[in-house]
């Protein structure tokens, strides 16, 4: 999905760039509140085209970037080369970042929902353990993600429409979700936009993992991290639940 969606993944947003600094303006003081520092080595371990590494770049920290998709790797490159910002961008699974370069990291950062993309909980507590092996002692991890302890009793059928204007041209965001388990579902995601030429419509799909709170907790603690905390949406306004663990840290 992420390698076809590359090239349009910031229709998704109304404003991409606002997106961006809405985003940082929230994560950035709770990573740096978590950290206990001003300027931070981040590891965006689902960086996708860039949203969050980006805007962490953007207030000042060192952000290295990794996703499996390489095409999504290729287009947060030239937007940070756009914006004069030097984050390097390495193709890596989320299952295995031990070989991207730059660490230790004060944080790993792993957004939108990324950790639905791992299909069973061996592959939630091995990507924890490689986060873990990626960060200082003391370290955090920050990720979010769907509040699925709520969706898997509602069942959702679809997300949207949303109703977008480019410059007087309409543009549409919606998904559709197909639920083949009690814990997986298929998203189709329509971006359809008025043209010149008339209307066009694009379609990406792909399978999550309604992963519980639950599953994700015992596979931070089983990784190492001491101490995990789940921060509401209404606490931070942010638009999904975010996990906050940290590393114990060794004292010599």
């Amino acid at each position: 999905m992420y390698d076809d969606l590359a090239a349009w993944y910031h229709l998704i947003f109304e404003n991409w760039d606002a997106s961006i600094a809405r985003q940082a303006a929230v994560l950035g003081p709770l990573i740096k509140a978590a950290c206990g520092q001003s300027r931070l080595r981040i590891l965006d371990a689902a960086c996708g085209i860039g949203t969050q590494a980006i805007g962490l770049a953007m207030r000042g920290h060192t952000v290295v970037g990794s996703d499996l998709s390489e095409a999504a790797v290729a287009r947060a490159r030239e937007e940070c080369l756009a914006r004069k910002l030097v984050v390097p961008f390495y193709a890596a699974d989320l299952r295995d970042v031990s070989g991207v370069p730059g660490g230790p990291f004060d944080a790993v950062v792993v957004a939108d929902n990324a950790l639905a993309h791992l299909a069973s909980e061996d592959d939630l507590r091995r990507a924890a353990a490689s986060a873990a092996r990626q960060l200082v002692h003391g370290g955090i991890l920050l990720a979010t993600v769907r509040d699925y302890d709520m969706l898997v009793r509602e069942r959702p059928s679809f997300q949207g429409p949303t109703f977008y204007l480019d410059s007087g041209r309409r543009r549409i965001v919606h998904q559709v979700w197909d639920w083949t388990s009690e814990r997986r579902y298929t998203t189709h995601l329509y971006i359809t936009r008025e043209t010149a030429a008339g209307w066009e419509s694009r379609h990406f799909s792909s399978e999550f993992h309604a992963v519980p709170r639950a599953m994700v907790t015992e596979a931070l603690i089983g990784a190492g991290f001491s101490s995990v905390r789940w921060i509401e949406p209404a606490e931070i306004g942010y638009y999904q639940p975010v996990v906050l663990a940290r590393l114990p840290i060794t004292v010599c």
